[in-house]
């Protein structure tokens, strides 16, 4: 079988056995959101010398990794991988091997900050603007009363595999969090997370993006009935389209040429 068919294996862990989905070499996780939150609960509390790392794909994320195969081999390599976008959902019925919902790196922000106040995990936040700190432990107390929220906001040259990285991974050590989330984009967010996940003593670090900023109100979400249909790409393209314009028309068309070529090899 081609490596871009769709295949199904158990994952083994958390409450149940999820099944895994293969999808452009990607093994996704067959969960919906209760169960995904449940499963990186899970991971959260674990220490066993190192962090699990989320990522959660969507067009763009697909389209991006097959121009560069060696960071989508280390991006496969992620402990837990969830479809943030409905087209890959889409695809995956198509292909007879459905995955059961959408899971968005957004809705994980939300339910795992809610999750953590009456579980009481600590909570690291790594993105925002250069000295922004205080301004998001305020937001975030608004939006999540007695949230224990550790937060670095890194300069707008933070280099990965740089000092400034290496004074992050120091940082989120020393704090030994349970949850981390690093919202910081595509790639730099998961160059990190793969990078140093063996060097912290456990937890879960999440690649998540502008997540953050919907979480606190920072930007406006599309409306939930605008994501069940799958088009909430077109309220971020309206809402940005001066910074989105070309990933939404230009490249992530290529998408559809990747699902002809997948179809064509199942």
């Amino acid at each position: 079988m081609h490596p871009s068919s769709p295949t199904v294996t158990p994952i083994g862990q958390g409450p149940s056995d999820l099944p895994v989905i293969s999808l452009f070499d990607l093994n996704i996780v067959a969960a919906d959101l209760n169960q995904a939150t449940q499963l990186l609960l899970t991971a959260a509390r674990q220490r066993n010398g190192s962090a699990s790392v989320v990522v959660t794909p969507n067009v763009d994320h697909v389209v991006r990794l097959e121009k560069q195969p060696e960071f989508k081999a280390a991006y496969a390599k992620a402990d837990f991988i969830f479809a943030d976008g409905m087209p890959l959902v889409w695809f995956s019925r198509l292909m007879q091997r459905a995955l059961p919902a959408r899971v968005t790196g957004s809705d994980l922000f939300v339910q795992l900050c809610l999750r953590a106040v009456p579980e009481k995990l600590k909570v690291a936040l790594i993105g925002g603007q250069p000295g922004q700190e205080q301004h998001l432990q305020d937001l975030f107390q608004q939006y999540y009363p007695g949230l224990d929220l550790h937060v670095r906001c890194p300069s707008m040259k933070f280099d990965p595999f740089g000092p400034e990285g290496l004074a992050t991974r120091d940082w989120v050590q020393a704090l030994n969090a349970d949850i981390i989330f690093i919202c910081l984009g595509m790639p730099k967010q998961e160059r990190w997370a793969l990078h140093y996940a063996r060097d912290l003593p456990g937890g879960v670090i999440l690649c998540v993006g502008a997540a953050m900023e919907f979480a606190v109100g920072l930007q406006k979400r599309a409306p939930a009935w605008v994501q069940r249909i799958g088009m909430e790409w077109v309220w971020r393209l309206l809402s940005n389209p001066r910074h989105l314009w070309r990933r939404y028309l230009v490249e992530d068309p290529k998408f559809l040429l990747l699902c002809w070529r997948a179809w064509k090899q199942r």
